[in-house]
């Protein structure tokens, strides 16, 4: 029986990048004015492998906080315990406004990247990435002030977040430097990556996809509809097989894409993030992976 490629547990972010886990902890959740708790998930999530860290500027009001507190809460555990600072891999987004709601003006791109730093007490970035595009501004504009903020120095490389294809090739041909990441929303649940262009030009590109919501925003969890009840009754067959959890089989799902995305882990919790490494455990067929995306589609395939 032929099984998919096991994806490796390291990776370069991009080509001449840092070499990072082929899974993220992700701080949408990171909330909290427990400095030592808060670095207990951070450590945890290191202890189980996790180098990459995937954070945002507006990654805070959801939790109730104010906007940037993820940010500033991360920055509060590096000024504590400065060596995590040497283990970690810090993605960060910007270009959300609250009430505006999206602005990737140069100023504004400027100042929250300036902004993100200060919080989270660090002169430099591996990734930034445009959290949503602005339709009111033009690639030139945006393409001029990542430019900048890269030849400072505060930013390693560029990428996007929650940008269709054709936006992402509309900023390339008005940046210097290469777009090399995206971030959809890719799950067992939200498939359309596989068909809207997305993964196709990450592939094309060589560009790293970061994969958020990727246990279908809790859904997967505690399935409420038929749909994800027939999902999570075809992630739990391999589950079940590999000795894993529903967790572990659709992080495996995803990234046994030929894209390889990296699942964005979301649990706060340290001894779910101890169980991160399941994930390398599952070992797919085309037919038993095809099976979750019918399930997902409802439908058989063409």
């Amino acid at each position: 029986m032929t099984h998919l490629p096991v994806p490796p547990t390291r990776r370069a972010l991009y080509p001449g990048g840092p070499e990072v886990s082929s899974i993220a902890w992700g701080m949408w959740r990171f909330a909290g004015d427990d400095v030592g708790a808060a670095e207990a998930r951070v450590q945890a999530a290191l202890d189980a492998g996790v180098t990459l860290f995937d954070t945002a500027d507006i990654y805070g009001p959801d939790n109730g906080e104010p906007f940037g507190a993820a940010e500033a809460l991360l920055g509060r555990v590096l000024a504590a315990n400065p060596p995590l600072a040497q283990r970690m891999v810090i993605a960060t987004k910007g270009g959300i406004s609250m009430g505006v709601p999206y602005d990737s003006s140069a100023g504004y791109l400027t100042s929250a990247i300036d902004a993100s730093l200060t919080r989270m007490g660090v002169d430099h970035v591996a990734l930034w990435q445009i959290h949503r595009p602005d339709l009111l501004t033009h690639p030139s504009e945006i393409g001029e002030a990542l430019l900048a903020a890269h030849q400072a120095g505060k930013i390693g490389a560029v990428g996007v977040s929650n940008f269709t294809a054709w936006q992402v090739e509309a900023l390339a041909a008005h940046l210097p430097l290469p777009i090399v990441s995206c971030q959809p929303e890719f799950s067992p649940l939200a498939v359309s990556p596989l068909s809207d262009g997305v993964l196709d030009q990450a592939v094309a590109r060589g560009m790293a996809v970061l994969a958020w919501s990727p246990l279908g925003g809790g859904r997967l969890a505690k399935p409420a509809d038929d749909r994800t009840r027939a999902v999570a009754q075809a992630l739990d067959a391999k589950a079940e097989e590999a000795g894993v959890s529903r967790a572990a089989a659709a992080y495996s799902w995803i990234m046994a894409h030929p894209a390889q995305p990296i699942p964005i882990v979301g649990t706060q919790a340290p001894a779910r993030i101890a169980e991160i490494p399941q994930a390398y455990i599952p070992r797919w067929t085309r037919a038993e992976w095809y099976a979750v995306l019918v399930a997902s589609l409802g439908a058989p395939l063409p």
